[in-house]
């Protein structure tokens, strides 16, 4: 494990904002579930979002899009601000101390660092392909790793908390906006998106209605091709209509359920 050193704590800390920071919830959706990308840091146990500071060169967003980028190593991801968190004892934790630290590093920090200052979080969540993700630690975490929504483990801060509300979010604007688009292959059946959104919604949905009101937006499209799932299933792949998707994105659909 790479130890830390209080220069890398302390250099180049000029070129970021102080006292903000992006915390990126990034979804993915694999084997039925809707899961999130979580990392470890150095020298605890607990987990956090992906998150990082804001250079004082870049906006926001652009912050949160190099943040996933690192991350995922994929770019022109689907990003939205979804909220912001601050309280003078959100960044107050018992794993995150300036003893913990100097006891796994060897060296003396300052219980005073800007690192354990006051943080206000900006909250962006971004969608991905599950399959695509080539998945990248930074240089302060001990791992990174997918974790089912529904099985989060141990978290610092009120990062449960930005996860619980990044999910609301997605749920809110799926139930508008055709963003499934970013969660699922290019081709897919209709079980598969059928069970997407039963996976971010959290319930189960009727099997007719559902495809009939999908259907009716347009949004998708029937392919002349199958996917063989078994000796005698081979349901007919589907693609979204990248028109009426970037309507919908700007429009809004109907697809509440």
């Amino acid at each position: 494990m790479k130890a830390l050193k209080f220069e890398d704590l302390t250099a180049n800390s000029d070129q970021y904002l102080r006292n903000v920071a992006v915390d990126n919830v990034i979804f993915g959706y694999h084997d039925k579930e809707l899961k999130v990308l979580l990392q470890q840091p150095l020298a605890v146990t607990k987990w956090t979002v992906t998150g990082g500071y804001i250079k004082k060169s870049e906006d926001i967003a652009e912050a949160a899009k190099r943040i996933a980028f690192t991350r995922t190593g994929l770019d022109n991801l689907f990003f939205q601000q979804f909220g912001a968190f601050g309280s003078p004892t959100r960044s107050v934790d018992s794993e995150f101390t300036a003893q913990r630290l100097s006891e796994f590093s060897g060296i003396e920090i300052p219980a005073n660092l800007w690192i354990f200052d006051y943080f206000v979080s900006l909250g962006f969540y971004t969608l991905t392909e599950f399959s695509k993700v080539k998945l990248k630690k930074g240089g302060y975490e001990a791992e990174c790793r997918w974790w089912p929504v529904s099985e989060l483990p141990p978290m610092m801060f009120d990062h449960k908390q930005i996860v619980s509300e990044a999910l609301r979010a997605l749920r809110l604007h799926i139930a508008y906006y055709p963003i499934g688009y970013e969660l699922l292959p290019e081709k897919f059946t209709l079980p598969e998106i059928h069970n997407l959104y039963e996976a971010i919604l959290g319930k189960p949905l009727d099997t007719r209605n559902f495809s009939k009101r999908l259907m009716g937006t347009g949004i998708i499209v029937k392919l002349n091709e199958t996917k063989k799932i078994g000796a005698h299933r081979s349901p007919f792949l589907y693609t979204f209509d990248k028109e009426k998707y970037d309507e919908g994105l700007k429009n809004g659909v109907t697809l509440a359920f």
